[in-house]
């Protein structure tokens, strides 16, 4: 329904309407129990504030498979929709043909007319089981099921078309050919043969068009930027080029142009119907992007912090993640989440959490995490392209290339049209060859800040260490990580995560599997220590995470082996 309304706004041709210009109308058919789900909430919220043509079909039998109404709620869909202003609300007998298809006509003629958002609260019987293995009388009574049975639509439905002069034979003759269909369907799925297995892994995602690198990365005459505006310019030349891109998150709007300023002057040069505020609500911003990319726009979200990013995973997993794979490669979900992320300056245990391992549990998205302005536009403008789901990752700490050490995260802006695509690592600092056939050398496999940690702790060990960069988490560029890890040796995985069950400890297994013939010691890792949270207090808040002194002393240890 926001995708209708966008693409509506900006006179898009990609927006489908009727023969006769009829705008459209989005459906939302839920269950009664769902209504108490937080995400409902959030659904409602939105669609009364920006004015959205959709109707939320509830389906009310009193039941949420054993749990009564009773037991889970304290009003009724209809009477919640009335805590929304702006949310017109209808009750109807779902039962009753005649009444169920009047309130729908009316309903979808008002939100086609009025753009405003509807719920229908249509009582229906329950009259079957849950599934085969959970059965109605193993929690119903039997005067629950006589009391539903009454209300059962088939008989009214035939009554009616009797009382509207419809022969019994004729009605009679409906119902077998109804039958025979079923019966004719139900045999050819029977007899169908089975998907082929060889095939189980296609469509987890669809092919992207962004697969080598292109434009100018540093183009002469251009000047260094900082990070945080080389993604902030990467976003600005997206929306220029493609008017069906748009930008939305906690304090993206005009008023403040996002927490970071990484939104900053977009909402004035776009308009507030491209780039706007939503209230917190992560589940929202993530999930919405599935309907923003069914329709044809291709939404920019942002998460404002990394360890706001949860409410929304049920959105990036049930649905998000699964939506290319389950329709076959049809219906994958382009859409870009923009997450800061990583500890700095004290945030503390709400602002400083690294999420990558829990993300990268998700299969069917992609992750990036750049470390410097160049990196990010052009990762940025590789994942808008992408038509698969990309969570990018930006280190807070990396933005403005203040913290000691990270000057090297402010680069030359690339050209407009520069692209790196997914899924290809870098060589930031190479070694001598001489140092390699010594064997008194190693490489470091890391991303982020760790790239900071690793060249200022390289520089105690001139010549004697490679260090890759891997920009993308997944896809992940195994190919040149192996070959890195081959010619040395000896490897480090360096991560800001708390260590145990890392990415890190995991790559670190896929290195060791993988190159174990070349391997001179057990592949190392350094990652921050593990407690349930990073410390507001700046002195425990280094104690707790790796730097440049600590991948030193893993080094040494590394070359002495």
């Amino acid at each position: 329904a926001q995708g209708v309304k966008f693409l509506k706004e900006i006179k898009s041709s990609l927006l489908q309407t009727g023969d006769n210009g009829d705008l459209p109308v989005v459906i939302c058919s839920l269950g009664d129990a769902s209504i108490t789900e937080g995400e409902v909430s959030e659904a409602f919220q939105f669609a009364v504030l920006k004015k959205l043509p959709v109707i939320y079909l509830v389906q009310d039998n009193n039941w949420g498979i054993s749990v009564s109404a009773e037991e889970a709620r304290a009003m009724d869909a209809y009477e919640y929709a009335m805590g929304f202003p702006g949310l017109n609300h209808i009750r109807c007998d779902g039962s009753d043909f005649k009444e169920a298809y009047e309130t729908m006509e009316h309903v979808v003629n008002y939100v086609r007319t009025h753009q405003q958002p509807y719920l229908v609260q249509a009582y229906v019987p329950l009259l079957n089981h849950h599934t085969s293995g959970v059965r109605k009388e193993f929690y119903r009574s039997k005067e629950d099921l006589d009391k539903h049975f009454t209300d059962d639509p088939f008989p009214k439905l035939k009554q009616l078309c009797l009382q509207h002069g419809i022969g019994e034979e004729e009605l009679a003759a409906i119902e077998q050919e109804a039958k025979d269909k079923i019966a004719d369907d139900f045999a050819k799925a029977s007899t169908a043969a089975e998907p082929d297995t060889l095939k189980v892994e296609e469509h987890v995602f669809v092919p992207t068009p962004v697969t080598d690198e292109r434009g100018e990365r540093s183009p002469a005459g251009n000047e260094k930027v900082l990070m945080v505006d080389a993604a902030l310019f990467a976003i600005r030349e997206i929306m220029e080029e493609h008017p069906e891109a748009l930008l939305y998150g906690q304090d993206v709007g005009k008023r403040l142009g996002g927490v970071f300023r990484e939104a900053a002057t977009l909402a004035e040069q776009f308009g507030d119907h491209r780039v706007f505020n939503t209230a917190i609500q992560e589940a929202y911003i993530i999930g919405s992007t599935v309907g923003m990319s069914a329709v044809g726009a291709k939404p920019i979200v942002e998460v404002q912090f990394a360890d706001y990013i949860y409410p929304g995973f049920n959105q990036l997993v049930t649905e998000i993640s699964k939506s290319s794979y389950l329709s076959c490669g049809k219906f994958p979900v382009q859409t870009l989440i923009r997450v800061p992320i990583g500890a700095y300056g004290g945030g503390g245990p709400y602002h400083s959490g690294s999420v990558e391992s829990t993300l990268l549990t998700i299969k069917g998205i992609k992750v990036v995490y750049p470390s410097n302005a160049a990196d990010i536009k052009g990762l940025m403008k590789a994942a808008f392209l992408d038509p698969n789901p990309v969570v990018m990752l930006e280190h807070k700490g990396l933005y403005w290339s203040k913290v000691p050490g990270t000057e090297d995260a402010k680069c030359v802006e690339p050209s407009k049209d520069y692209l790196l695509p997914l899924g290809k690592a870098n060589l930031v600092v190479a070694a001598d060859e001489d140092w390699m056939e010594e064997g008194e050398s190693c490489c470091i496999i890391t991303y982020g800040m760790g790239v900071y940690w690793a060249k200022a702790a390289e520089k105690y060990f001139p010549g004697q260490v490679d260090i890759v960069d891997l920009r993308t988490l997944f896809p992940l560029d195994e190919a040149l990580v192996f070959e890195t890890v081959k010619k040395h040796g000896k490897c480090l995985v360096l991560t800001e995560e708390q260590q145990n069950n890392s990415f890190a400890e995991a790559l670190a297994h896929r290195i060791s599997y993988n190159c174990f013939q070349w391997l001179d010691m057990p592949v190392e890792v350094l990652g921050a220590l593990n407690l349930p949270a990073v410390p507001m207090n700046m002195g425990l808040e280094a104690a707790m995470l790796p730097n440049a002194n600590k991948v030193r002393e893993q080094i040494l240890k590394l070359l002495k082996a």
